[in-house]
């Protein structure tokens, strides 16, 4: 219980850094979308752009955040040791990284057509290598159960991104996607600054032998991180080279983009839980009770999406003005998109059981075969569909990697999940949704929105009652 309650406190302080960060930022949502309009195309510039940014994120980081908790953990190791020997492998990844970029930088951008832009390749690289060299140092942040400094920084991020963003568009009528990346830069080399402190409290020592040890535990996890992500961005990077009108694919991209934000409260909702739970997991490997301990995390975990879910799509008629009114019509694309980020969740929770016992090659083959299926559907699909392609797409990737690592897992190290009560509640959400869905959309949208609080006030009202009532 005692970790539970420690689990709840983390989470909660992840979460605000997370929640109400996203918040802030779903407040640049309709900022970028009025003054960049659909027609521009330049929201779907913005989505495509952060696609291969994250992907170069998760390939420079190299697994090591995982590695570094594992490490770190480890009685034989020295935490300093860990740390030092990670962030060097990191730092000259990421030096290699912006030699490449800066030296061929005409070529690269010919190829991801950006040939008349090759500036937006050059900020976004230099972005991308600056959150690699802050992500040990967050890392480390956590291991050190440091929560508030860690939202500290990551709200100075936001407040100044924000502020940057509302005086270049809001004030000084700034309409390109060229000042989001701009400020994107100018926020994260302010924030990089703020380790300084810390890397100097650090005993550096390189160990050449935990290294090749590290590198043995994290290249698994390197390749289930890219997996991951293509399962994420793999739809944003494809949609410009497979959609059949070139010219219309940013317009197609963006408004995609756009109603994703929307979703993203699903997301906000698993890294917060991520950065707390992760830690915490690897500290309890070596209780008798740890199962039963991961198995009700997995619980709670599904049955908080769902109440998301369907505050979501229960408020869905107001969340709506967060994006701009061109871009309604892609609407329809957010419960899939949410049941896909539900199913992402679940996969990180099941993913314990390989980490634990270091074999982590099976989530690297259980997200090849997710990235297999989810490319397939939009390859197939996109020209076909558009971008109703890209959200089954992340149905059919963290589904298929989902079902394999659960299925796997049950045989090589059982966990006993409550399936019957998971299961249970994801029934009694699904048709609290369809109860909404069949409200007839020619009635009042206050009926619509009392209906849906009645149900969302019910589904929180059962859970208290059968899951936190006793605890109290």
């Amino acid at each position: 219980m005692a970790n539970l309650k420690a689990l709840a406190k983390d989470t909660a302080i992840y979460g605000f850094s997370s929640i109400v960060g996203r918040f802030l930022n779903y407040l640049l949502v309709p900022l970028y979308t009025h003054y960049m309009p659909k027609a521009s195309g330049d929201y779907g510039v913005s989505t495509n752009m952060y696609a291969y940014t994250a992907l170069m994120f998760v390939i420079l980081t190299f697994g090591m955040e995982t590695t570094l908790f594992r490490f770190a953990n480890d009685e034989r190791e020295k935490p300093d040791t860990v740390f030092s020997t990670g962030f060097a492998m990191v730092g000259s990844l990421t030096a290699l990284f912006l030699i490449l970029i800066f030296g061929f930088i005409t070529p690269i951008a010919n190829y991801l057509g950006y040939a008349e832009h090759p500036e937006y390749l050059l900020m976004m690289a230099s972005v991308v290598a600056l959150d690699a060299i802050q992500a040990l140092p967050f890392c480390f942040l956590r291991f050190q159960h440091r929560p508030i400094r860690f939202m500290s920084l990551k709200m100075l991020f936001i407040i100044l991104n924000i502020t940057l963003n509302l005086i270049f568009f809001v004030l000084l009528g700034k309409t390109s996607v060229f000042y989001v990346f701009f400020i994107n830069l100018l926020c994260t080399s302010f924030i990089t600054f703020f380790f300084i402190p810390d890397l100097f409290k650090i005993r550096w020592h390189f160990d050449g032998r935990l290294l090749r040890r590290m590198l043995s535990y994290s290249w698994p996890i390197l390749v289930l991180g890219m997996m991951g992500i293509l399962n994420q961005v793999a739809d944003k990077i494809l949609f410009p080279k497979v959609y059949p009108d070139e010219a219309q694919a940013n317009v197609e991209l963006g408004v995609y983009g756009g109603c994703v934000k929307v979703a993203m409260i699903m997301a906000v909702i698993t890294q917060a839980f991520r950065f707390a739970y992760e830690p915490i997991v690897f500290a309890k490997s070596k209780d008798a009770d740890k199962n039963e301990y991961y198995a009700l995390g997995m619980k709670y975990f599904v049955i908080f999406t769902l109440l998301a879910f369907l505050g979501v799509m229960g408020y869905l008629p107001i969340l709506k003005y967060m994006i701009g009114s061109d871009y309604w019509e892609g609407l329809k694309v957010i419960p899939i998109v949410m049941a896909a980020e539900i199913m992402m969740g679940i996969f990180f929770n099941l993913s314990f059981w390989y980490k634990l016992i270091d074999k982590t090659i099976y989530g690297a083959l259980f997200s090849l075969a997710g990235c297999i299926a989810l490319l397939a559907v939009n390859i197939w699909g996109i020209p076909r569909f558009s971008y109703m392609a890209c959200a089954w797409g992340g149905v059919a990737g963290y589904g298929t990697a989902m079902l394999l690592s659960y299925f796997v897992g049950q045989r090589i190290n059982p966990i006993p999940y409550p399936i019957r009560s998971i299961a249970a509640y994801t029934a009694i959400a699904a048709m609290f949704y369809g109860v909404m869905v069949l409200v007839p959309k020619e009635w009042p949208v206050w009926i619509y929105l009392g209906i849906s609080t009645v149900l969302c006030l019910a589904f929180a009202a059962l859970i208290f009652w059968r899951e936190l009532r006793k605890g109290l």
